[in-house]
């Protein structure tokens, strides 16, 4: 059985199903393919985010002031929000099982961003209706 390219991947993210097949590919084009250790913490509340990690295989667990918030697994995309703003990390993140992660640099994506409007346009928008399928409370 082959292993799925990270194009194909990124397609089933609800963030970027919006984006044609070359949207993908430009973005895919910016990935890098990690192992992070079982237990490891690879996302720090409070510190700078540099990149952005989608979960390929493996389990994490996202705490926020020391409680934990919730477990994400496969197609999970984390950390997206400190790389498109710079602000800095509201949670942290630790590796509960082994894991295989792409990473997305901060740079080059705001690279991309700035060449391509329509792709920004378009991430914006899955962006925005990702915040508010999590955060209900924004709307009313």
């Amino acid at each position: 059985m082959s292993k799925p390219s990270t194009s194909s991947i990124l397609s089933q993210i609800e963030i970027f199903k919006g984006l044609s097949k070359k949207e993908i590919a430009l973005i895919s084009k910016l990935m890098t393919a990690i192992t992070i250790k079982s237990g490891k913490e690879f996302i720090t509340e409070g510190a700078s985010g540099r990149e952005a990690f989608i979960i390929i295989s493996g389990t994490a667990s996202v705490w926020r002031h020391g409680k934990l918030i919730t477990s994400v697994g496969p197609g999970a995309v984390i950390g997206e929000m400190a790389v498109i703003t710079n602000s800095p990390r509201t949670a942290s993140v630790r590796a509960e099982t082994e894991m295989v992660v792409e990473v997305l640099n901060r740079g080059a994506f705001l690279q991309l961003l700035d060449e391509s409007p329509a792709l920004t346009r378009k991430l914006l928008t899955a962006t925005i209706q990702r915040l508010q399928q999590l955060e209900p409370a924004l709307l009313s």
